[in-house]
């Protein structure tokens, strides 16, 4: 291993050496013809298969933007529905993703689902979910996470801990368990349009199986091609 200018860098172990770190996956292949038609529904029996397999969080997935800069940008967030129209999450609009998708609505997510050698990888266009749908799920959230949103001011600087802590305080206080918490004007969810969609496999000897959905234009229609590991 070496250090940022070239040096060497001395491990507790060898088999904390990233070089090293390598495993060979040993699941059966992905072939198109066991593929379905459309992308979503693919989708949705990767993703029942990952909560049947008891993974942590299956729904937990990389979302990446850039902003008017083109610097790009990642970070972790829950997916909250997915159907025929798109993958949808929430956040604040002042945060920087909320930020940078009203710069530029293109987007990347990805479900990194190690356990099963699985990924998920899709590019699309996002865009605000209407404010009843945001309302719909905002009263499904726990009272807790409801006055988190409002106490968090996503993305800015904060002094320390405890000003984070006395802003939930202070608004725990006035919307008090049982209480009905309004939903954040500058709260809300995206809905992930895409754009293509691929299904990664992971196969022995880094020959792994990658195959992406394409959209035909505007339409509803898709092919599929397989890409070089």
């Amino acid at each position: 291993m070496t250090d940022a200018e070239g040096g060497p860098v001395r491990a507790a172990s060898e088999s904390l050496n990233p070089a090293a770190m390598r495993k060979q996956y040993r699941r059966d292949g992905l072939d198109v013809s066991a593929l379905a038609a459309d992308p979503m529904e693919q989708f949705a029996h990767w993703f029942a298969e990952a909560a049947r397999d008891g993974l942590y969080e299956p729904n937990a997935m990389i979302v990446s933007t850039a902003g008017a800069d083109a610097a790009p940008d990642s970070r972790t967030v829950l997916l909250k529905q997915y159907d025929r129209r798109g993958f949808v999450f929430y956040t604040n609009h002042h945060s920087r993703k909320g930020t940078q998708l009203a710069e530029n609505p293109q987007v990347a997510l990805l479900f990194p689902w190690h356990p099963l050698a699985r990924q998920v990888r899709v590019t699309g266009t996002a865009a605000q979910v209407p404010r009843e749908e945001t309302a719909a799920y905002f009263r499904t959230r726990p009272h807790g996470s409801q006055v988190g949103a409002w106490a968090s001011d996503q993305s800015a600087v904060v002094p320390d801990r405890a000003t984070l802590d006395r802003a939930y305080a202070e608004l725990a206080a006035r919307h008090p368990e049982g209480d009905q918490v309004p939903v954040p004007p500058h709260w809300g969810g995206y809905r992930v349009t895409p754009r293509t969609v691929e299904f990664w496999q992971g196969r022995e000897n880094r020959l792994h199986d990658r195959l992406r959905y394409v959209r035909s234009g505007d339409g509803e229609d898709w092919r599929v091609e397989r890409l070089a590991p």
